[in-house]
């Protein structure tokens, strides 16, 4: 019984390690997104809505073309937004679905020991 108790610890305090990464994931996603729009829409006078939307193009490497930045130094903060956004939703990515596929894992283990 007392094995149980302690591996349902272990487990519940890997809960709220995810928790934690999965908000500071989310924090650092939320932070590029507002920047980036908030930037775009004050370096490039696009309305809110047109900078979110290339916002997320770029972070996504979606890339449609059909809003494209029109100043040098638009163009200059894009290539760098680009390479850290692409890099900060990649790690969030991962980051994410590793807390996932463990969190699956730690409950088929636990189904495994109760039988």
């Amino acid at each position: 019984m007392h094995r149980v108790y302690v591996t349902m610890a272990n487990i519940g305090s890997g809960f709220r390690s995810f928790n934690v990464q999965l908000m500071v994931t989310a924090a650092a996603l939320a932070s590029l997104l507002i920047a980036g729009t908030v930037i775009y829409h004050y370096i490039e006078d696009w309305s809110w809505t047109t900078s979110f939307y290339f916002t997320v193009c770029t972070v996504t490497t979606v890339g449609y073309g059909d809003v494209v930045p029109t100043s040098e130094s638009s163009r200059l903060f894009t290539a760098f937004f680009a390479l850290a956004g692409v890099s900060v939703a990649l790690a969030s990515f991962g980051i994410i679905g590793a807390n996932y596929l463990k969190r699956g894992q730690e409950i088929v283990e636990r189904m495994r020991s109760v039988q």
